[in-house]
């Protein structure tokens, strides 16, 4: 007949469990003192959790979400989603900046040396750069995924942008010296037949990490502020059915690039070439954004979301 298993001394578990978590002992040191060989020690820790003796509980401190992170890094099969806690209501300038701070931990939390990092422009990845601590050690080089956008002395150009972030990581620079948006695919043509245009390009390979920013196809949009595109030329990419866009890359709402004339106008990164790259970081929140932040994770391009709590929670209880 089969050994019959051992019946369980709650007792013994107790005791173990006590000095184990209460008094810090060692399992070696609770081995010499119960006169019980170590993996023994071992085993029984292990019982005391399954008995449920032994039930840990990890406390979110006030403004941490790591529930809802969890939750929402599972549906949507990310590999890290962090929320940063807005006071409501919040304008889309205080969450950008918010988020961007947010991000600017994330970065230097993760980086390693020799990281090739990818960035855009905007006003979410200026506030990323500002919040940034000068890093002596980092080895990264920093790419320049699209061409600048905006009047080039302003903040968010990304020009002053990349020089600023590879001056605080002590990195090497590459930069796309083209404009990201001309008036014709000739034009477009012409830059790319420029040997540092085809550097930077070639340098995308490269790539393995990106941030961004994602914005909406609206009219309140940084893009129709800033006059980079005209109402017409919205109004035609409303047709196609685009929600929102990245690097001026448009996407419909189930996260697809749109097909546009525009596409042949751009110079910088595709949304395909996004997909390549291992690891692309999304900086993105606020009540304006709830939908384009669902299509863009529906199109699969983002592995990593910094965003705020009710973003969050719209994407799961959509």
């Amino acid at each position: 007949m089969p050994r019959k298993p051992d019946p369980v001394d709650l007792r013994l578990l107790s005791k173990v469990s006590k000095l184990y978590y209460e008094q810090h002992l060692t399992q070696q040191e609770i081995s010499d003192r119960l006169r019980l060989s170590r993996p023994k020690v071992s085993r029984l820790i292990q019982q005391a959790h399954d008995e449920g003796i032994v039930q840990i509980t990890v406390l979110s401190p006030p403004g941490s979400y790591a529930e809802l992170e969890q939750r929402v890094e599972l549906k949507y099969d990310l590999q890290e989603v962090i929320i940063v806690e807005l006071d409501s209501p919040a304008s889309q300038d205080a969450v950008s900046r918010q988020i961007g701070t947010a991000a600017a931990d994330y970065l230097q939390r993760t980086i390693q040396d020799g990281d090739v990092i990818g960035v855009f422009w905007g006003v979410t990845l200026n506030s990323m750069v500002t919040a940034l601590k000068p890093c002596e050690v980092c080895d990264a080089h920093i790419v320049q995924m699209v061409g600048g956008l905006g009047p080039p002395e302003a903040e968010e150009h990304a020009t002053g942008l990349c020089r600023r972030m590879a001056r605080l990581l002590n990195g090497k620079l590459t930069l796309l010296p083209a404009p990201g948006l001309v008036d014709s695919a000739q034009v477009r043509d012409v830059y790319l037949s420029d040997s540092h245009v085809r550097k930077a390009y070639e340098t995308f390979e490269q790539i393995n990490v990106a941030f961004l920013g994602i914005g909406a196809a609206s009219s309140t949009s940084w893009i129709m502020q800033n006059e980079v595109l005209t109402q017409s030329e919205l109004k035609h990419l409303h047709a196609q059915g685009a929600v929102g866009e990245t690097a001026l890359r448009f996407f419909d709402q189930a996260g697809q690039p749109v097909p546009s004339p525009l596409n042949e106008r751009v110079i910088g990164i595709t949304l395909e070439q996004l997909k390549q790259i291992q690891r692309v970081v999304a900086m993105v929140g606020g009540p304006e954004k709830h939908e384009v932040v669902r299509s863009a994770l529906t199109g699969k391009f983002i592995d990593v979301l910094v965003t705020d709590q009710s973003t969050a929670q719209y994407l799961l209880d959509v």
